[in-house]
């Protein structure tokens, strides 16, 4: 790298055209949409276990079987993405998650919460994946890092629906009325983003041809130029042996494995204050319904800026070594909330746990995206429906030991979830992928 090195991004990086500038500013509503829509509930579960008469373990239950829907309807996303885009995609299932949205806040029994749970979480795996494959062209159209951004505005939605949740419920707004209110104003915001996403398929901007060719530059060497402008190619086929599993071969399968993992338990310790962050400081503190609230909103504030500022911080660490990093301050964090408790520790503990995680949505699904040999939108769908499979499996768990033992012992879970992101945090890159000479 020359001493020219802090000017090459004018060098390197033409001017981003004004439909990627829109289509960018499109993709973060959806994600802002997708996170108020749904998280905007979150402060009203006590209610609703209060209303249903529901125990730890059956709401747990509810909870863990509603990513069922998610983890089977996420199965589709690349065949749907491959045959409407992932524009189309992600715009029709936010409406359709907003609408389910509605079901959930008037569900009057286990099986209705359950069933509207599922349903709400098809939608959203869908939603989730698409808008990170429209996300990539972007950011490919960009020429640099943008995703973390993307999921700072998602997690920029979670807080902004939390408080507005927390809200309601301090002032007593029926249930039916904040659904219905959220349908309106969140689905009429997702039609009106769909003009400014991209137009085309959603692999024009994988090309090769983004490369300038040359005589001195063969095609087998496009996509090593197109990685130094910033710009991933779609990867040559592997020599040796058939990929016999989704176009993969079992090398490919068990990196999208590990990354699928990571977000395993990324996604265990967000639903940690999304499901019980609300019953947890009710439960050991007897807070009132808006303090309830702010365990979440702590942690997916604390998200927020991690996010926001994470496309700096990873490249200077690497994903990896801001990964570790990361897990090293939820331990810590959580660990102190659970043998200190008060309701200031609390806060903190479950916002360490929101930073420590922040930045490990974007780096899996980017790392997925770019995996060589993994056809385009299978490692995206893969990572994602590892994601949902943290979501299914941690409610139930963790509900079952809080009857057993009572949710803050219950919660001693989330230490060790942290401990699984080390284990599994080897496989993200050490470096991020940035124009460089």
């Amino acid at each position: 790298m020359n001493a020219h090195a802090p000017s090459d991004d004018d060098s390197l990086r033409p001017a981003v055209p004004t439909d990627a500038r829109r289509a960018r500013w499109a993709v973060s509503l959806i994600f802002f949409l997708n996170g108020a829509s749904f998280c905007a509930i979150l402060p009203r579960y006590p209610e609703l276990v209060d209303t249903i008469g529901l125990t730890n373990t059956a709401f747990g239950l509810a909870v863990g079987i509603g990513p069922i829907g998610g983890l089977l309807a996420g199965l589709f996303a690349a065949r749907l993405m491959s045959r409407h885009g992932s524009a189309r995609i992600s715009v029709l299932f936010q409406l359709i998650a907003s609408t389910s949205h509605l079901a959930i806040y008037l569900s009057g029994s286990w099986l209705w919460l359950t069933l509207a749970l599922m349903i709400a979480q098809a939608a959203d795996a869908i939603t989730d994946i698409s808008m990170n494959a429209h996300g990539m062209r972007v950011e490919r159209r960009y020429r640099r890092s943008i995703m973390n951004s993307y999921h700072g505005w998602w997690s920029l939605g979670a807080v902004t629906g939390g408080l507005l949740g927390a809200a309601a419920a301090q002032v007593g707004l029926p249930l039916w009325a904040q659904g219905l209110i959220g349908l309106v104003v969140f689905g009429a915001l997702a039609a009106g983003s769909f003009r400014f996403l991209l137009p085309g398929h959603d692999a024009t901007e994988r090309t090769p041809a983004a490369a300038p060719p040359s005589a001195d530059a063969p095609a087998a060497a496009s996509p090593s130029a197109a990685s130094a402008a910033g710009i991933p190619a779609e990867p040559a086929e592997p020599a040796g042996p058939g990929r016999p599993i989704a176009g993969m071969s079992l090398r490919s399968l068990g990196l999208v494995v590990a990354l699928g993992m990571v977000l395993v338990f990324a996604g265990s310790t967000e639903d940690a204050g999304s499901t019980w962050g609300a019953l947890f400081m009710r439960s050991t503190f007897d807070a009132t319904p808006f303090l309830a609230g702010m365990a979440f909103v702590a942690l997916q504030g604390a998200q927020t800026i991690g996010r926001f500022t994470g496309d700096a911080v990873v490249d200077r660490l690497g994903d990896r070594l801001t990964a570790r990093i990361g897990a090293l301050v939820a331990m810590a964090g959580m660990g102190l909330t659970l043998l200190v408790p008060t309701p200031a520790t609390a806060v903190l503990g479950f916002a360490a746990a929101g930073w420590g995680i922040a930045t490990l949505f974007p780096a899996a699904y980017r790392a997925a995206d770019d995996l060589p040999g993994v056809p385009h939108g299978v490692g995206i769908t893969v990572v994602g429906w590892f994601a949902r499979l943290g979501f299914f499996l941690t409610p139930p768990l963790v509900g079952a030991l809080a009857d057993a033992l009572t949710l803050r012992y219950a919660l001693w879970m989330v230490p060790l979830y942290a401990l699984g992101i080390l284990v599994f945090s080897g496989v993200l890159s050490p470096r991020r992928r940035v124009a460089r000479d």
